[in-house]
């Protein structure tokens, strides 16, 4: 039986921790969570210790100093993969994402794909209580790095993410450097390279109720320096698979329901 593992990273979430914990141990399915927290000032580590207390199936991984997303999630892989869970999943603690939609997304791992992206932009999904400037840069972010890196997917910022452990040892999470949200673009690059079989399911993202957005006018600046680094350096290796997939394919192949076509398809 799959071992799966629901990775949350905070930082100062202490007043959304408790909801996201609670609704995901009442869903009807089998699966730990990892509280991977980094230093919170306002103490949302020592209450994750508190709530694991309570419950053998959270866990608590206490990150040191604040070093961003992407190290605390790679720190949540590592930590996930190191003691054998078979499927390992991104979820954000403040409430943005439902944990009622988790089970679709497992759902799609259960049918054969390697990665499924919980997507705001796709069919069936949306965003509620954003404002119109952050819902148009978040739909233009997604956008540039989609036509630069060649990513068949329509919300690659998003982080509610499934994963299986084979795709997560092919993508190399040690050299992962990307610390802000970039990490989340960065990622899906990656396993678009390692030819990941990747789903997009509608999701339903929320604007946070409590606590204090994360963003800011750097970490997109960084996300967009990255993104036009990567399709600089990649270019080569995407001319390559372009090359191989035109020699090697005699007529298109129609994507299945629910399967984003990987890169050369």
């Amino acid at each position: 039986m799959s071992r799966t593992l629901v990775i949350v990273p905070t930082y100062d979430e202490r007043e959304s921790l408790p909801v996201t914990l609670r609704q995901l141990l009442k869903l009807d399915r089998e699966f730990d969570i990892l509280v991977v927290d980094d230093d919170s000032p306002d103490g949302t580590g020592a209450l994750a210790e508190r709530h694991a207390t309570d419950s053998s199936r959270i866990h608590v991984l206490h990150h040191g100093a604040r070093r961003g997303l992407g190290a605390a999630y790679v720190a949540g892989f590592g930590w996930g993969l190191d003691r054998g869970y078979d499927r390992l999943v991104q979820m954000d603690a403040d409430g943005s994402h439902r944990p009622a939609d988790l089970p679709r997304l497992l759902d799609e791992l259960d049918a054969g794909h390697d990665l499924a992206v919980g997507s705001r932009w796709v069919p069936g999904g949306r965003v509620e209580n954003w404002p119109l400037a952050r819902r148009l840069l978040s739909r233009a972010g997604s956008a540039y790095a989609r036509l630069l890196l060649g990513l068949p997917v329509r919300d690659v910022t998003g982080g509610y993410r499934a994963f299986t452990a084979s795709v997560l040892h092919r993508v190399e999470l040690g050299s992962v450097t990307s610390r802000g949200y970039c990490f989340q673009i960065d990622l899906l690059r990656r396993a678009v390279r390692a030819q990941a079989d990747i789903a997009e399911v509608p999701i339903v993202f929320r604007q946070r109720t409590a606590g204090r957005s994360k963003m800011s006018s750097s970490i997109v600046a960084e996300a967009l320096v990255q993104v036009t680094r990567w399709a600089v350096r990649d270019r080569p290796r995407r001319r390559g698979l372009d090359r191989v997939s035109r020699r090697h394919t005699a007529t298109p192949r129609k994507a299945t329901a629910g399967r984003v076509p990987r890169l050369g398809e």
